[in-house]
């Protein structure tokens, strides 16, 4: 999400299109430097700078960035590097702009590219365990480790897989960044056989192959296509940061990429720790377990669809509110902001828009102040109706997360909800259950869900849960905790009898 951006509006809030540094002339193709990096951030045993990811990342010269393991320092990350833009829900960074739409949900946002066109952006980190070459090193049969993957990390790549075709049937360009925790097929095959002591038996690893069915080129893999003189090795490294955990004897492999469906792949490199093996750039100290990889593309931009976005969706009372959008020929008449009491939304500022104002990507600001806490929407109005809004939720400044469970009492069995406000949205939030006043730093979760990036909201935590159920009788607390890390956030106490 966008840093405050309101620096880049007219203090009257006129609408103000937003120009990529290095954008190309419409029409004509742009350049665009694109990266994945797992920086490790949320370490199970110390916390990475943020200086230090900005530092690889400023060596790999990226325009936009696909991060994991963000650990709740996205914004931390993005100020380090000096650019204005970021999302904490999709853990991207990025030095052009980012226009968070409706539709994308978390599963994609829109990168310009030039003045008013973009691309789209999709960021995944896929399920770790069981890890797919430890399985053919330890001498599970190629049946064992197909129908593992096809379980674990194939239904975790699929809702992505469909919205990529929804976009790219539009004709917007897709970029793909993530740490898949799987191979290619492309790197175990006949001729790699033996070359690390893992590749026992080719393996057409089902994500990469659903990725490349999907209309989707692996950018490392388009500029080096042969993987035994190029491995391309991404995982694990050899960093030397005291404190933090690594990974020897664990098999090394590529399973960080950057994958693009309707943009032509320059150039792609990797940038690591000093003495790594195919590293174009090294930093020191290296920050992760992970190596950086950087794609160059050339991308002829899309105009996006009608759309509204606000580049925060959790305000504090008083802070200035940008709004973009875009309506292209729709018609759009004002920016509303709505906010969700008793009743009927009310609309508690608008602003009027001149004919053609959204004829680029537009932006309007407000003010926040005297804004009560609560849910609120961005609305592009026109003058048949609304023509789109987005959700987001003002909190006062100061005001801390609540967890809630609805009743201080469950039955065996009985699913526990919960409601939360004014959580940080990150990525990875989650809450968990512990027994009574269990400090997470030390004691290990009963039973726990993500939240989906929610900042307020409702949940139930039953079967549905990762962890043993029901649970047994017992006290027990509820905990808040910030983006797959053991850092609690808030928390609320229950019995089970």
């Amino acid at each position: 999400m966008a840093l405050a951006a309101a620096a880049a509006l007219a203090a009257g809030g006129r609408p103000a299109v937003a120009t990529p540094a290095r954008a190309a002339a419409a029409g004509h193709p742009a350049t665009i430097k694109v990266a994945q990096f797992n920086c490790d951030i949320s370490d199970e045993y110390a916390i990475v700078p943020a200086s230090l990811v900005a530092r690889a990342i400023r060596k790999s010269g990226a325009d936009v960035v696909g991060i994991e393991e963000g650990g709740g320092e996205i914004p931390q990350v993005a100020r380090a590097l000096g650019w204005h833009y970021y999302d904490v829900r999709m853990q991207i960074v990025s030095r052009l702009p980012l226009v968070d739409p409706p539709a994308g949900d978390g599963v994609y946002t829109f990168v310009q590219v030039a003045p008013g066109r973009v691309a789209a952006l999709e960021n995944v980190h896929l399920p770790s365990s069981p890890y797919g070459p430890s399985w053919v090193k330890r001498g599970k049969t190629l049946a064992q480790v197909l129908a593992m993957e096809r379980r674990v990390r194939l239904p975790a790549i699929r809702s992505r897989l469909r919205a990529a075709a929804g976009l790219r049937a539009r004709g917007i360009p897709v970029f793909l960044t993530g740490d898949l925790n799987s191979p290619s097929f492309r790197d175990w095959t006949r001729a790699t056989v033996g070359l690390r002591p893992a590749i026992r038996y080719p393996v057409r690893w089902p994500v990469s192959v659903a990725i490349e069915r999907a209309g989707f080129t692996d950018s490392f893999r388009a500029v080096h296509p042969n993987p035994v003189r190029v491995p391309g090795l991404t995982w694990p490294t050899h960093r030397t940061l005291k404190g933090v955990e690594n990974f020897p004897g664990w098999p090394a492999d590529r399973i960080d990429f950057v994958y693009a469906a309707g943009a032509t792949t320059v150039a792609s490199r990797i940038i690591g720790e000093p003495g790594a093996p195919g590293t174009s750039a090294t930093v020191a100290p290296w920050p992760s377990d992970h190596r950086l990889v950087v794609s160059t593309f050339r991308v002829r931009g899309a105009t996006p669809p009608t759309l509204v976005t606000v580049p925060q969706r959790r305000v504090t009372r008083g802070d200035r509110v940008p709004v973009s959008f875009h309506s292209g020929s729709a018609g759009a008449s004002a920016v509303l902001i709505e906010r969700f009491g008793a009743g009927h939304p009310v609309v508690v500022a608008r602003h009027g828009l001149h004919a053609g104002a959204a004829a680029g990507i537009g932006s309007v600001s407000f003010s926040s102040a005297g804004w009560r806490p609560g849910a609120y929407a961005a609305v592009l109005a026109g003058r048949r109706g609304q023509l789109s809004r987005f959700p987001f939720w003002v909190v006062a400044p100061g005001a801390p997360a609540i967890v809630q469970t609805l009743r201080p009492t469950y039955a065996v069995g009985q699913p526990i909800t919960v409601r939360i406000r004014n959580a940080p949205g990150d990525r990875w939030d989650w809450l968990g259950i512990y027994h009574r006043h269990a400090n997470p730093l030390v004691a290990y979760y009963l039973d726990w869900i993500y939240t989906r990036s929610a900042i307020a909201g409702r949940f139930q935590l039953g079967a549905n849960a990762q962890g043993p159920w029901p649970l047994p009788p017992g006290r027990y607390s509820i905990y808040l905790l910030r983006d797959d890390l053991y850092v609690k956030i808030a928390g609320a106490d229950f019995r089970i009898r």
